[in-house]
């Protein structure tokens, strides 16, 4: 069995586990503090042997462990793992080097996405095109501008010129995705709608919210390469 599988099954035991409305609520309890069994069942109007059966799937699935009073030795508290919950979000993507966000004419989605995440992250990011345009669209440029970011105009630019070897490529429109292939490869693909088909300012800021819900979900689980300077011996 591979780590990558066991961890698959590991969280799936957990996802199966809270799908219990009840042994939910008992989660839920046990968020702000520990209790015992007793206590749960008290607080949750529950029959202790039901109590004693969600307890049981909970520690099973390492949410929950059990602990001896230091008071009265024959009470024993329940503890929850949160660290178990923090395994429910997907495996980092570590080693990043950069960010690069490629759509086909570089002249909208890309450059709002390498300007949101610059932004978000405070880290560099870039953007490409597979058919660079010769210009940014003026309604990127006003978009990005109504949220106090800043698009170079004239900064388009092709793939085969600014992606590296280790660039965590992010295709943000389907063209890209599908064109791209061999060593340069998106490893991500974020199916936005092209604003400039429309030519709207409404669909230009659909594509700007789209694209920044994105980035705040993806963002805290991506782990940059460190950099020689960076290393300690």
């Amino acid at each position: 069995m591979t780590i990558e599988l066991a961890s698959l099954q590991g969280r799936a035991r957990i996802h199966a586990a809270l799908g219990d409305p009840a042994r939910l609520a008992v989660v839920d309890a046990l968020t702000l503090g520990d209790a015992s069994p007793g206590e749960i069942a008290h607080d949750l109007e529950m029959p202790t042997n039901l109590v004693a059966h969600h307890v049981k799937v909970l520690s099973e699935a390492g949410l929950v462990v059990r602990g001896r009073s230091e008071g009265d030795r024959r009470r024993t508290y329940l503890r929850l793992r949160p660290e178990a919950l923090a395994t429910l979000t997907p495996a980092p993507l570590t080693r990043v080097g950069r960010v690069v966000f490629v759509c086909t004419h570089n002249s909208a989605r890309s450059q709002l996405a390498a300007a949101l995440w610059s932004d978000r992250t405070h880290t560099s990011a870039a953007s490409a095109g597979t058919k660079p345009a010769e210009r940014v669209h003026p309604r990127a440029v006003a978009v990005a501008r109504r949220h106090g970011l800043r698009l170079d105009a004239t900064g388009t630019a092709h793939v085969a010129d600014i992606v590296r070897d280790d660039d965590l490529l992010i295709a943000v429109c389907d063209n890209a995705h599908e064109e791209l292939s061999g060593p340069v490869r998106p490893r991500l693909h974020w199916s936005v709608p092209d604003p400039v088909r429309v030519d709207t300012d409404a669909a230009f800021e659909a594509a700007f919210a789209d694209l920044a819900a994105r980035i705040d979900r993806v963002a805290p689980v991506i782990t940059p390469a460190m950099s020689p300077g960076d290393r300690h011996d």
